[in-house]
């Protein structure tokens, strides 16, 4: 699979390998699918329950219809990669995500950046507007014939980006290369009478933390020992602090403080 390198705040170029386009499509097909259910779960409590099926009243419900319905398929995949760093449901379930050519996870003005450009979905998140079900099948093949169209830019650009990645400056890789199991920054501190060592890491942003794990996993899972200096010497330069200790124990150090702090 064709690779892309990420230069971190650090100034260290990270390797990851992009997404094959396959995950991609399965990762899609399963969302949609999430959407068709919620879009028939959601008219039926809406009109059934509510309206008693009255076919006549759609009229006077089509606020109540984009409120409850369209509105939450809209922002599906945009809240979703917020607040899962950069995955929806079937990117989690297909191992890939959304990740910011910048270094690090995509700010929040890239991930919507990408999402306004998902104009291939709209047939079908706004067609549903229209109370007529026997329409749903028409909605759906249309968004799937606008979504060959994507593939095909995926499949024609260097990083295998549609065009939303292309506004964004963001990019869909494979998220076992990119993370291990703990996939976040969090890391539990237990001790009671822990010592912080290096306050001045709460200096660093999220983003720099990540940065740091990143490279800390890599180097636990390959063993790569290029970088762990390097990074190690960078933020003690940028945070203006001395310290004897291993390259590896001082970044583990790092976050080990980080959590700490940041949960007081």
């Amino acid at each position: 699979m064709p690779t892309v390198k990420i230069s971190t705040v650090f100034n260290i170029d990270l390797e990851f390998e992009t997404a094959p386009v396959f995950k991609r499509i399965l990762a899609y097909l399963i969302d949609l699918t999430l959407l068709v259910i919620y879009f028939f779960i959601a008219k039926n409590l809406l009109y059934r329950n509510l309206l008693n099926g009255a076919e006549d009243s759609f009229k006077n419900m089509i606020g109540l219809h984009i409120l409850l319905i369209s509105i939450p398929m809209l922002l599906y995949s945009l809240l979703a990669e917020i607040f899962f760093d950069g995955q929806t449901l079937g990117k989690k379930l297909m191992k890939i995500r959304v990740l910011s050519l910048e270094g690090g996870q995509p700010t929040t003005s890239q991930y919507i950046i990408r999402w306004m450009l998902k104009v291939f979905e709209w047939p079908f998140l706004f067609g549903t507007v229209i109370y007529r079900s026997e329409l749903i099948s028409s909605y759906i093949v249309t968004t799937c014939f606008l979504g060959v169209v994507v593939v095909i830019i995926i499949s024609s650009t260097k990083l295998s980006q549609r065009l939303g990645d292309l506004a964004a400056n963001t990019v869909v890789v494979n998220a076992v290369s990119l993370y291990t199991v703990d996939d976040t920054i969090f890391i539990n501190v237990n001790t009671p009478d822990y010592k912080v060592m290096f306050p001045e890491v709460l200096h660093l942003s999220d983003r720099d933390i990540s940065t740091i794990k990143n490279v800390l996993d890599e180097f636990y899972r390959n063993h790569t020992t290029d970088t762990i200096p390097r990074v190690s010497e960078k933020v003690k330069s940028v945070l203006n602090i001395q310290s004897d200790l291993l390259h590896t124990d001082f970044l583990e150090r790092l976050l080990k403080d980080y959590n700490y702090l940041a949960n007081q």
